[in-house]
């Protein structure tokens, strides 16, 4: 066997790779992920408002990878599949992906002031050290199988 049986990767999962792999390293460099942690337990002086700024950060992450799943197993729920690409004609998507759009700005900009206010990074290495937790979260997030619906 070679090498190239060995590994096959799917168009889809190579566009995935160019999220998670950057930012991946990126992550990994700035130590973003520890960063978040210590100002969450309140290091860096960042009691009150810093812990605060990073909980609604979280859980505005939370909301965005909730919804992010709840339109994934859309078409378990409903019986059929969704179109994506005219989703301003669903019902239903038509609601869901304006929020999460919306969480997904609120969330990193307030990852970055977090970043920026409360944190050794500063405000420019706070963009691409929330950029870079962000682009490894969708780029994970993006490798999750959509289940497929029968069309009628």
């Amino acid at each position: 066997m070679s090498t190239r049986s060995l590994i096959r990767f799917s168009r889809h999962t190579l566009k995935q790779l160019k999220f998670v792999l950057p930012g991946g390293l990126i992550t990994y460099y700035f130590e973003s992920h520890n960063v978040f942690l210590h100002i969450l337990r309140g290091d860096y002086g960042a009691r009150g408002w810093g812990r605060f700024a990073a909980r609604i950060s979280m859980l505005n992450a939370f909301l965005t990878v909730s919804l992010f799943l709840y339109v994934l197993i859309l078409p378990l729920i409903q019986g059929e599949q969704p179109n994506y690409r005219h989703w301003r004609q669903s019902g239903v998507l038509s609601r869901v992906i304006p929020i999460m759009t919306a969480s997904i700005v609120a969330g990193w900009s307030l990852l970055v002031y977090t970043f920026g206010r409360w944190s050794n990074l500063g405000y420019v290495e706070g963009v691409v050290a929330a950029s870079g937790l962000y682009a490894l979260g969708f780029g994970l997030l993006g490798l999750l199988p959509a289940p497929k619906v029968q069309r009628q």
